[in-house]
């Protein structure tokens, strides 16, 4: 049977607007209340986890801008592989003390650091967006080493397993706090984690195990994308120190507004001017879209703020790819200036339709200086 996954936001109890501090208070509230600890409520390692699971997404900016854009899909769904339910043990913590049991920059203990996620903003055309197009973009980042091939130790030598912590990367002490012992893990501070130690390093990277690069790269950009979304490029990012697992690239999409359609999702507008006499007796004009000029037919009588919808000729949808449709707005244009004739003949035809125009004494041709 279907089940319907509650909102992040709403599991915290705060605003889509929530700041980083709001966000963290109201998740220390709720893991407090919520702790299988403390509270014996059947359901509440159920809610906690829940909690923690909303605060790994929303207390991260990033997580926070694909969940706000694309829901749980754009995280991974809720219970994917190596989303660490219990992550974040330093925030837990703090929520009962106020102090910090420092977490390894939430790397796994006893193995390399991973690297970190790179941001490219890309601007494209109008046209491109619409469309969808390939890029080339180029932009430094940390590589493996080629010299001592990622470990950071010099040609010949291999990393040793730290003293300190023996290899695990963490060590542990004890506090006896009102709920009793608690364990605080922490990184080790001689190996930052990792478990081992490079007692010779490398030359070329100076133990790092990376050097910076420029990288080329071909980016597909999706027909039908627009401002603000973003293109993830796994393993596309830094790689770790030492062999460290590489980070994500994430390519920021800014597009050049076009200089006369608006854009609303997969629908497009334009608003054609056409003057008074156009309208009444029809014409024909030519409208901009994002295949070429099209003509498109004024029918004779057609009012101000008539809507002429040209189908498939919006933009494509992102995942669907069905065209949305080009909307264009017909504004019809009140001359201000007129030629002595052409105030004849508006005269003329004011009179022959019974129209009365009069906004004060004298009649229209008074008023347009006709006799």
């Amino acid at each position: 049977m279907a089940t319907t996954e509650r909102d992040y936001y709403e599991i915290l109890g705060v605003e889509r607007t929530a700041t980083d501090a709001e966000i963290k208070r109201a998740y220390r509230k709720l893991a407090q209340q919520w702790h299988p600890d403390v509270n014996k409520d059947p359901t509440a390692h159920d809610r906690f986890t829940e909690i923690n699971e909303a605060y790994q997404v929303l207390s991260d900016p990033d997580r926070r801008g694909r969940y706000d854009m694309f829901g749980r899909a754009g995280v991974g769904g809720a219970g994917a592989p190596g989303f660490d339910t219990f992550g974040g043990f330093s925030d837990i913590f703090d929520a009962f003390f106020g102090g910090g049991a420092a977490a390894a920059g939430g790397a796994r203990r006893g193995r390399p650091l991973p690297g970190a996620d790179l941001r490219y903003d890309l601007r494209i055309t109008f046209e491109e967006a619409v469309k969808g197009s390939e890029k080339e973009i180029e932009f430094p980042v940390l590589v493996r080493c080629d010299t001592c091939l990622g470990s950071g130790a010099k040609p010949g030598t291999e990393p040793t397993s730290c003293p300190q912590c023996n290899g695990r990367g963490e060590v542990r002490s004890i506090r006896q706090t009102m709920l009793g012992q608690m364990v605080n893990v922490s990184a080790c501070p001689r190996c930052g984690g990792e478990g081992r130690i490079v007692e010779t390093p490398c030359e070329t990277c100076r133990g790092e195990g990376r050097i910076e690069r420029r990288r080329t790269l071909r980016v597909t950009i999706p027909a039908g994308i627009d401002e603000g979304h973003q293109i993830r490029l796994s393993n596309e990012g830094e790689v770790g120190p030492r062999g460290g697992a590489a980070g994500s690239l994430y390519v920021a999409v800014h597009v050049q507004p076009h200089p006369s359609l608006k854009r609303d999702g997969t629908e497009l507008y334009y608003e054609a001017q056409v003057s008074i006499a156009q309208a009444a007796l029809g014409t024909k004009i030519t409208v901009p879209t994002v295949d070429g000029a099209e003509e498109v037919e004024v029918k004779p009588g057609t009012q101000p703020a008539t809507e002429i919808r040209l189908r498939g000729k919006g933009v494509p949808h992102l995942r669907r790819g069905v065209r949305g449709d080009l909307h264009v707005l017909v504004d019809v244009v009140v001359p201000t200036r007129l030629s002595k004739r052409a105030r004849e003949l508006l005269a003329a035809y004011a009179e022959e339709s019974g129209e009365s125009v009069e906004t004060g004494h004298g009649g229209i041709r008074e008023k347009l200086g006709l006799g």
